[in-house]
């Protein structure tokens, strides 16, 4: 097991994210889905695949998504030790928190898992910058304040860059996007429940398409 530093991290977790405008954020419940999932949304052009650990089959999800080649698979919502050794053992290659704790870090830096963890404030971005991570999630993003909010955080704070989930979508991304430290943005428009139960990997191909090449 190689453990990693808060700044490698960082370092890897913004690679990631600048790997295109949009991570999709899934929620799988069928693990027959996840290969041609994966597969349509890499062909679109969005290789960060964020699978939250929200059903029962998302650890299967992973390690089906991770065989996909040209995919970087993340395992979201990571909360507990135990959360990030499944993930790292499905075969995730980052992980993504809603928030951040000192024991998950740990446990991050520990497994040499990089990890986009959340603030919605800027003390809870700053306590994150003083630990070395300058990459993280904001999020709820529309409802801790939106592009607007977090675009004021851009002049006291330069040296941080954020991924704004929760409440993003096609009509307000731009807004996002185009903010001085926004790196991507993470999204579910792009696989909607209804397409992946239908099998419809072509509408998500396209949709992952137009979300690939969304102005940043």
């Amino acid at each position: 097991m190689m453990s990693i530093t808060p700044q490698e991290a960082s370092a890897q977790a913004r690679e990631i994210c600048n790997a295109a405008p949009i991570v999709p954020v899934l929620v799988v419940d069928n693990v027959a889905h996840a290969k041609p999932l994966a597969e349509a949304l890499v062909a679109g052009g969005l290789p960060a695949l964020e699978v939250t650990l929200r059903t029962p089959a998302a650890l299967d999800v992973i390690r089906a998504m991770a065989a996909v080649p040209g995919g970087m698979v993340g395992a979201g919502t990571l909360l507990t030790p135990a959360d990030v050794k499944a993930a790292k053992d499905a075969g995730a290659t980052f992980g993504v928190s809603p928030g951040a704790t000192d024991t998950l870090l740990a446990a991050c830096e520990e497994e040499g898992l990089p990890l986009l963890p959340g603030a919605a404030s800027a003390s809870e971005a700053m306590a994150l910058l003083e630990r070395g991570y300058n990459m993280l999630k904001f999020f709820p993003a529309e409802a801790a304040g939106g592009a607007k909010f977090l675009g004021s955080l851009a002049s006291p704070l330069p040296q941080i860059s954020f991924c704004p989930t929760g409440g993003v979508n096609p009509q307000n991304a731009t807004d996002y996007l185009s903010l001085p430290n926004v790196v991507c943005a993470g999204g579910s428009w792009v696989a909607p429940s209804k397409l992946v139960k239908e099998g419809a990997w072509d509408q998500i191909e396209a949709l992952a398409k137009e979300a690939s090449l969304l102005p940043r």
